[in-house]
């Protein structure tokens, strides 16, 4: 499903009126037919009251068709306005024009004294105050009813976007309401799937409201929900190469790990055959572990890390295989922080760079915008900083926009690890990933989605939908141990061990608690 921002929103909305030639009211009505419809689910209509906060914009006209709704189902709606009700125009003042010849309390709201006492009586409140058109943080009158409905303890049902959440970013403004569910008119926007405003939505639905197809599917619309392709069939007659060979660069010492989970959750992930360049002095340990993984011990630095001198037979190995990863657990160190910077100059083959690779190719990233083989980075945020000299606080602030920003100007994909980790492409493509939790945030774990990613294009998979397939699949195995255990305590082991059940269930179905969430938004 792809995911729009604010303002290609508006844009599909003057497309639909001028060029498909859909009355404002009839994409009106569809919208607060939808988030009725939703509210009929959330519990019984008749008989009970409702609140409906409505602002002055056509959100605010979105509550009013709602608040119908409910009457025409023997609810009994209170409408309040936060602000001068002459203020509405267009199809917004045509609902309200039409509520106020029913039998439904409208009242322009300008305290909230009495407030608290009525949220107590009603069954559910509705949100239609902002909507995605807020751009400053909410005050004032605007804010104590906001604070005043997270306080209630009542369900809430917020039309497009929880109010007080920015559509493009999903960043708070001020305050914001904290929904049950969430109804987001023609597309989901940015801020209904990252975070932090996808954790204020609740269950998060989609109307289309009428919008033709080729609205919905618009090539200018370069955010997606990642939905990757199927795995490919494993052949019946296939050997160990049959499913691909790669080539981890990794490790040093005192960095046991990293090498050990990036090499072997590519056997793990359903890859053939995994290599492990490692300093000599600490592949005997990794080894005791790793059995499967084939060793090529490397000669060390004085401080344990792989010496440059290993440069020229790591490079034709390189160019031998499907793919190389450079970087988990590397190491700091000049020398091996040059030879990262010389191999991934010279590789022509896909290369994958996590970790210190990352950071060996901040001093430099020219030695990535000229590669010409395919090439993918997996920063956290802290490494996306330094990539892009910016700060972790302004790159929250737009994170899709610097995904798209960095991938296009490294010519790279960009997987951005974290709470929805976002997959960028050079052409300006996002997808938003789903799968996961935050048991996941621990050591380790995204060198396990290194030797993931590069298992996926092992078994067959262009780069691109091996990033997003290992992407998911890796946040697959992270929801299956917090099924099976709890989130909290989980470790790289845990996600490692349940890479081939992931694997599993991709093929043959997921558990109900995981199949609607990866589904994505539902749809009304």
């Amino acid at each position: 499903m792809k995911v729009s921002q604010v303002n290609q929103m508006r844009a599909m909305d003057r497309a639909a009126i001028e060029e498909y030639g859909i009355p404002e009211e009839i994409l009106m009505e569809n919208a607060g037919h939808a988030a009725f419809s939703v509210l009929e689910k959330m519990g019984p209509i008749q008989g009970r009251k409702f609140m409906v906060f409505c602002g002055l914009g056509n959100n605010g006209g979105d509550g009013f068709v709602v608040a119908r709704k409910i009457h025409s189902a023997g609810g009994m709606p209170t409408v309040m306005i936060l602000g001068d009700a002459e203020r509405f125009c267009g199809a917004a003042r045509l609902n309200l024009d039409i509520i106020r010849r029913l039998p439904v309390t409208i009242r322009e709201l300008v305290s909230t004294t009495g407030l608290t006492a009525e949220l107590a009586h009603c069954a559910a409140v509705i949100d239609a105050i902002f909507g995605t058109g807020l751009a400053r943080d909410v005050a004032g009158l605007h804010r104590e009813v906001i604070e005043a409905v997270n306080a209630c303890g009542k369900p809430v049902l917020s039309l497009d976007i929880p109010s007080g959440v920015e559509g493009n970013t999903g960043q708070i403004l001020g305050c914001a309401i904290q929904a049950t569910h969430t109804v987001s008119f023609g597309l989901p926007k940015i801020g209904n799937l990252v975070y932090p405003g996808f954790a204020l939505g609740g269950r998060l639905h989609v109307s289309h409201i009428s919008f033709p197809l080729a609205l919905q599917h618009s090539d200018e619309l370069k955010v997606a929900i990642n939905t990757p392709p199927p795995l490919p069939q494993r052949s019946d007659t296939g050997h160990k190469g049959s499913f691909g060979q790669a080539l981890f660069i990794a490790g040093a010492a005192g960095y046991l790990g990293a090498p050990y989970f990036a090499a072997l959750s590519y056997l793990k992930a359903g890859g053939g055959y995994s290599r492990l360049a490692a300093p000599a002095v600490i592949t005997p340990f990794i080894a005791m572990k790793g059995s499967e993984i084939v060793f090529l011990p490397q000669q060390s630095t004085a401080m344990g890390s792989i010496a440059l001198s290993n440069r020229d037979t790591l490079l034709k190995l390189a160019n031998e295989l499907d793919m190389t990863v450079i970087g988990p657990g590397l190491s700091l160190e000049a020398e091996t922080q040059q030879l990262a910077r010389d191999l991934i100059a010279a590789i022509e083959r896909p290369l994958l760079i996590d970790g210190d690779g990352i950071t060996a190719i901040c001093q430099n990233p020219d030695v990535v915008r000229q590669r010409r083989a395919p090439t993918v980075l997996t920063p956290h945020m802290g490494e996306m900083s330094r990539l892009t000299d910016q700060s972790i606080e302004a790159l929250e602030r737009d994170r899709i926009g610097s995904v798209q920003r960095t991938a296009a100007d490294l010519n790279v994909l960009i997987v951005l690890k974290g709470a929805h980790t976002l997959i960028g492409c050079p052409d300006g493509r996002v997808f938003i990933n789903l799968s996961g939790n935050s048991g996941m945030a621990s050591a380790g774990s995204g060198d396990v989605l290194t030797g993931t990613i590069a298992a996926m294009h092992g078994l067959g998979l262009s780069l691109e939908q091996a990033v997003c397939k290992g992407v998911f699949l890796h946040g697959a195995a992270g929801d299956l141990a917090a099924l099976r255990q709890g989130e909290d305590g989980m470790t790289a082991q845990d996600m490692l061990n349940l890479l081939p059940q992931a694997l599993k269930h991709d093929r043959q179905g997921w558990p109900a608690q995981l199949s609607h969430r990866y589904a994505g938004p539902s749809p009304v």
